[in-house]
């Protein structure tokens, strides 16, 4: 856990990434931050209708409202953990979030937003989407500020900002960023078209919302987890991690009796998940959770959980959210009940599961994953 003293133009904040008890030594915001509020104290800006977007764990909305509680915010994000940890700073800091409106990343903001803030998500066809719907609802003239990494910056960002949204132009370095200044020219693009593949040998049809991993293929790790499913009658399945679904997707063919809930951090996985499952038009019931792990799964008590961890959040390298899902898994399975995972060899997984579980076996592995099943005693 590392409590981040942000400190930027005489705002003093304690920020917390979420969840605040995470083992991780990384802080809950960067000078991506620091360089947007600076530049926006710079311009000396009145409090207008602003959207802030990509605000990883709420310092920008902690920032605006430190200067100004008053100040009208309408947050965009797609990771739950976003959306709580931000809940969480403001808590922690004393700020009122009776001015702060939250919206998923598919839900239009509304059309009298006056000022844009934006941290640039890695990724990019998520980026161009996300630009896409703000011009449908900005109206021509409204500046956007975007901030990012100084290396990511370069003439290919420029011309998709320009493309999507309006002309565009960045900013000197500071603390190795820069801010992105676009403002927009009213006219509204397409959004987007339906991507749609099958997996053949499942019968399976997929299709993907923007921010969910592996767009238009199957990930060769999910290829691997599917040539080797736990054996076994089960009855309440978690795909934890869920992205399409693909994994709860084909644990609903081999298991059409049981339950299986869908769990992801991202809400364009979570809706995605819904999407393939209805129109492969299984039998098994479904039931799905945009949840941070398995915090709110209630009284449920799964039998199997499948897994296949991120080990990034954002631009972050990590191995606490793996370590949050075994905790969690751990500590909601039936006794009996079976961890069952992929992962990269090298990210030694086996080590944090037995320390967990007492116990974990190699189901497979190849030149680049592993299977790993672990058994709650």
């Amino acid at each position: 856990m590392t409590a981040s003293q942000f400190s930027c133009q005489g705002i003093v904040l304690s920020l917390f990434r979420y969840p605040k008890q995470q083992e991780s030594n990384l802080q809950a915001w960067d000078a991506g931050d620091e360089h947007l509020v600076k530049h926006l104290l710079e311009l000396q800006l009145e409090p207008v209708n602003t959207a802030i977007i990509n605000d990883s764990f709420g310092a920008l909305q902690c920032a605006l409202t430190a200067i100004n509680p008053n100040w009208p915010l309408m947050v965009e994000t797609d990771a739950k953990t976003s959306l709580l940890g931000a809940q969480q700073n403001l808590l922690a800091n004393q700020l009122s979030n009776a001015h702060i409106n939250n919206f998923n990343s598919r839900e239009l903001l509304p059309s009298n937003i006056q000022l844009v803030l934006m941290k640039l998500p890695k990724n990019l066809s998520y980026f161009a989407h996300q630009l896409q719907r703000l011009s449908h609802v900005l109206p021509k003239g409204v500046q956007v500020l975007i901030s990012a990494k100084a290396k990511s910056i370069n003439k290919t960002i420029i011309e998709l900002i320009t493309k999507n949204l309006g002309p565009a132009s960045a900013s000197l370095t500071w603390k190795k960023t820069r801010i992105i200044t676009c403002i927009s020219d009213g006219f509204e693009r397409e959004l987007p078209k339906k991507i749609s593949w099958n997996v053949e040998e499942l019968n399976l049809t997929i299709d993907n919302l923007t921010n969910v991993f592996a767009a238009n293929k199957l990930d060769i790790g999910a290829r691997f987890m599917l040539d080797n499913m736990p054996k076994g009658e089960y009855r309440n399945i978690v795909d934890l991690g869920c992205g399409n679904g693909i994994l709860g997707l084909r644990a609903a063919q081999l298991h059409p009796n049981a339950t299986i809930h869908f769990v992801d951090d991202s809400e364009m996985a979570v809706e995605s998940s819904r999407i393939n499952y209805h129109a492969n038009q299984l039998q098994a019931k479904a039931e799905f959770h945009w949840d941070d792990c398995l915090t709110n799964l209630g009284d449920e008590t799964p039998d199997l959980v499948l897994c296949n961890p991120p080990f990034h959040q954002g631009e972050a390298i990590t191995d606490h959210i793996a370590w949050q899902m075994f905790l969690d898994a751990y500590r909601k399975l039936s006794t009996g009940g079976v961890l069952h995972i992929v992962g990269n060899r090298h990210l030694a997984y086996h080590v944090k599961i037995k320390r967990i579980f007492k116990n974990c076996t190699t189901i497979a592995s190849n030149g680049k994953f592993v299977i790993l099943q672990a058994i709650k005693q």
